[in-house]
């Protein structure tokens, strides 16, 4: 796990074993002020509290200039372990959205935003405190004991060993509840934490909807079941280590409750009662520094455990099989569109969302996909740009199998309208920008108008440059749509791929986001995806997915003539528009 922390640390991996090797120095010189302190009231004590003695002047002196030195030590070994962890931290999320923006557009279709956001960022802050912190102090931990215990011999090894019995026994604790087969816990909370994160996304987002409705948090019931599956989780938890965690707190402190009788029968054997008691002394205060350096380790072991689990995480949930590409990738020169043999079926499922798709679409047409939801209309939709790779067949447009062509340069030559609108909380002006980020006022403005977006634009009242989202205004779901089409006029691609552009319009905003669209698709190759069966009637050609398959293809009028599937669905759809309250 280090070595693979070592490789997100670039040129600052030098600093962490320097790190650690002055927090190592750091933790022997952090005995000598007690050492001194020992002196000190040893020297008192024999003397008879003689302050003029200048022995005890010497120990005072060195003991503060001794923990200056310690200070800055440490100071210095947590500035070059900040450096390298927040490196490191910085190069985890590049290298996760690098990794993200690399992916093809499928991998985002199954993924939450807000357990992405939750992985990318918080995972990458996991890693923080084990380089910045427990590493270095891991040195001191190991250093500090094992001089302190040398110490406690050295210095009486009766006392010594009266002073271990307790730090043998909170040890043993410390390894009882570090028990490897207990992280069980720590994914399930781990697993808590992104699922409640998930549910938060989605409960903000679904706050309009829950306010209209006049409902309360408890009505958006996944949240607040991950709300309550994290409580119990957490207060399970708690009540299984209370025992345990408290029964190491008194063991862990109670090196006095010993030291005390074991200096009493000393004193009673060998009548030495000044150098007894100032040993004593020095233990009481010696002893608490492997409490603490215990408690380190503890967090060593929790906190190696979360930064390996954040490292997995991030890498399951941001790494994904890029799509493949020819080193000398070919460029097509015209537009048609052919899907030959094409099949296609989704990770983990079982049978094939689209099978054998035979489909020829020439240059400056339009095709439509007819169908039940979920036939397989947006999965044969989303083959052209690649959101995935087909598994069987392949998909040419000029030709060309897409899989031989740059993935920018196919992405270049195709514009998206889809059901589901895509704006940023930025200006109009910029997401209208992101069709062609080099176009011109001029160029914007035309692409407003022929989207019949201008009676937007112009009864707002900073126009092109009103912010969308809270900081500015807010745009009704066909008004939405409307600038997603200048977007896509603007970029002037010479494919087009609509899937149920108008879906979520009213009437009046469906009539002018149609005009639009014919401005958008003029002398284009047009796939479109519609459930409105009049919004299709004058296209080229109409195919009608069934489970998966073309089960027939045609223009409208030839459709009708076959009396099959398409006719079916146009009378039941004509029937539906009939319908009265």
């Amino acid at each position: 796990m280090i070595k693979k922390l070592g490789d997100y640390m670039g040129s600052r991996k030098t600093l962490l074993p320097w790190s650690i090797a002055i927090s190592a120095v750091n933790g022997l010189l952090t005995l000598i002020p007690y050492i001194l302190l020992w002196l000190v009231v040893r020297t008192l004590i024999i003397s008879g509290g003689d302050v003029s003695d200048p022995k005890v002047k010497d120990y005072a002196l060195w003991a503060f200039l001794i923990s200056i030195v310690d200070l800055i030590l440490y100071f210095v070994a947590l500035m070059l372990s900040h450096l390298t962890a927040f490196r490191m931290e910085t190069t985890m999320r590049k290298k996760a959205m690098e990794n993200v923006m690399k992916a093809p557009l499928g991998f985002f279709e199954n993924k939450n935003t807000g357990i992405m956001r939750k992985v990318i960022d918080e995972n990458a802050s996991e890693t923080h405190t084990l380089i910045a912190h427990i590493l270095p102090d891991l040195a001191s931990s190991i250093v500090s004991p094992l001089g302190v215990i040398a110490l406690l011999i050295i210095v009486d090894w009766q006392l010594g060993l009266a002073t271990l019995i307790p730090i043998i026994i909170s040890f043993g604790i410390m390894v009882y509840m570090m028990n490897p087969a207990k992280n069980h816990f720590q994914r399930n909370y781990l697993n808590a934490l992104e699922k409640m994160s998930s549910e938060a996304v989605e409960y903000v987002r679904g706050i309009p909807v829950v306010k209209t409705f006049q409902q309360s948090v408890f009505s958006f019931k996944q949240f607040y079941d991950s709300i309550v599956s994290y409580r119990d989780l957490v207060i399970k938890y708690t009540i299984f280590w209370r025992m345990p965690m408290s029964l190491y707190t008194v063991v862990i402190n109670s090196c006095a409750f010993i030291l005390v009788p074991t200096g009493i029968i000393m004193i009673g054997h060998q009548g030495d009662t000044a150098t007894i008691i100032s040993d004593m002394i020095l233990y009481v205060l010696i002893a608490p520094i492997i409490a603490a350096n215990i408690m380190k380790i503890m967090n060593l072991g929790q906190n190696i455990f979360l930064t390996s689990e954040a490292i997995k995480r991030m890498e399951k949930m941001t790494v994904a099989e890029e799509l493949s590409e020819n080193d000398i990738p070919k460029k097509c020169t015209h537009f048609d569109i052919n899907f030959e043999n094409v099949s296609f079926r989704y990770e983990d499922a079982k049978n094939d969302a689209i099978s054998n798709i035979n489909l020829n679409i020439p240059e400056g047409t339009t095709i439509a996909l007819v169908g039940e939801s979920g036939s397989g209309k947006t999965t044969i939709a989303r083959m052209i740009p690649r959101f995935w790779d087909v598994c069987e067949g392949c998909v040419k447009i000029g030709g060309i199998d897409i899989k031989q062509m740059d993935k920018h340069e196919l992405m270049k030559n195709i514009s998206f309208v889809f059901q589901n609108t895509r704006l940023f909380k930025t200006s109009i002006l910029n997401n209208v920008c992101y069709g062609n980020p080099n176009a011109t006022l001029d160029e914007v403005n035309r692409a407003i108008n022929l989207s019949q977006s201008r009676e937007i634009i112009d009864r707002l009242p900073n126009g092109l440059n009103t912010i969308i989202g809270s900081e500015g205004t807010y745009l009704s779901g066909g008004e939405q749509q409307r600038i997603v089409l200048a977007r896509a006029i603007l970029k002037n691609a010479p494919i087009i791929v609509l899937d149920e552009a108008t879906a979520f319009a009213d009437p009046e905003n469906e009539h002018i986001i149609r005009q639009a669209l014919t401005h958008l698709t003029k002398d284009k190759t047009v796939l479109m995806i519609a459930h409105r069966l009049t919004t299709v009637k004058d296209v080229d050609k109409i195919a009608v997915i069934e489970k998966g398959k073309i089960a027939e293809q045609g223009t409208h009028d030839e459709l009708m003539a076959k009396k099959s599937l398409y006719y079916n669905m146009w009378n039941e759809y004509q029937k539906a528009i009939d319908w009265k309250i």
